[in-house]
């Protein structure tokens, strides 16, 4: 019975961790022949689990969606990532859904074992977010968006672009990524027949989801890579050429890998930068904390001159 029992545990455990499972392949995980693991779904579905069998070339087994939410199954690290992450949640970081993660926060620590609790406590103790301003997103697009990338399933939604244009886009979506204060779709652009990017705080979906896709090959191995390094590289409104007084092997290692960097000569070096608004823009070539010199454009020559004169008061206040 003990067997049986653990075997059910790891059969469920599987189920949940992939959402396709052909029976011979279940049957290989567990050491055990197929008639087993009819027998075992069959009390899988007893228990309130409903696990459907698909048929056809590449069928076998899938956990579904009951009327009721049955048990889930989380190892130590699952457990610990998940109250981690209600934790977060309850601050704020997603729109409406703070108080929903008080509860199930609550429900999670009541079961969790001690060694699992301090852990927990550990890290949250010395994890100190930044509360950090910026676009707020639906936590219900989030969860719409992610069920659609797992299940394959297209997605249609109006998109609406840097510079307010909206317009349909039909995307196979692939990961969702969360980079500085803003959360990423990275998905396949039928329309475009390329990949993109897209700020989910920009997405309008609409309904129903399309129809199921084959996954492509991603862009990139490394997808959070690939859009920090895009949204780098993203036009910005205003730029600028700025030649700073070192040497562009000096300079490198405190840029962002898209900010391109020319070398002069051994003392200089030439920084193409941008930002979203000219005083930003000047902010950033401040905190490089090194002379440069700057031809425009005039929209940041007055961003400049603004913020040095309000430094120059603040420092005649300090004498």
């Amino acid at each position: 019975m003990l067997e049986t029992s653990a075997r059910l545990l790891r059969l469920l455990s599987l189920l949940q961790a992939r959402r396709d499972w052909p029976g011979p392949e279940l049957a290989e995980r567990l050491g055990v022949s197929a008639r087993t693991i009819r027998k075992d779904v069959e009390k899988l579905r007893a228990l309130g689990y409903p696990v459907h069998a698909v048929s056809g070339a590449g069928g076998g087994y899938r956990l579904g969606a009951g009327a009721e939410l049955p048990p889930l199954l989380l190892d130590d690290e699952e457990a610990v990532a998940v109250a981690v992450g209600l934790r977060t949640a309850a601050g704020g970081t997603v729109a409406g859904i703070e108080e929903t993660s008080v509860r199930a926060l609550a429900k999670l620590e009541q079961v969790l074992p001690e060694r699992l609790r301090r852990r927990v406590n550990a890290v949250q103790t010395h994890l100190l977010p930044v509360p950090l301003g910026g676009p707020v997103v639906d936590a219900a697009a989030l969860t719409r968006i992610a069920s659609a990338a797992r299940d394959r399933h297209r997605l249609r939604f109006d998109y609406r672009d840097h510079e307010g244009a909206v317009r349909t886009r039909d995307v196979e979506p692939y990961r969702l990524v969360s980079h500085g204060r803003r959360w990423y779709l990275v998905g396949y652009d039928t329309g475009r027949a390329d990949w993109r990017t897209f700020r989910v705080d920009r997405i309008e979906l609409r309904s129903p989801d399309g129809p199921r896709f084959t996954p492509r090959e991603p862009p990139d191995p490394d997808i959070a890579g690939y859009v920090a390094r895009g949204v780098d590289a993203a036009p910005m409104r205003y730029r600028a050429a700025v030649t700073v007084h070192a040497s562009a092997e000096q300079l490198r290692p405190w840029l962002s890998a898209a900010v391109q960097v020319e070398a002069v000569d051994e003392r200089t070096c030439l920084v193409h930068a941008g930002a979203e608004s000219p005083r930003l823009l000047a902010a950033y070539l401040a905190m490089l904390d090194l002379d440069f010199e700057v031809d425009g454009p005039p929209e940041l020559l007055d961003a400049m001159a603004v913020i040095e004169r309000r430094l120059r008061r603040a420092a005649r206040r300090e004498t």
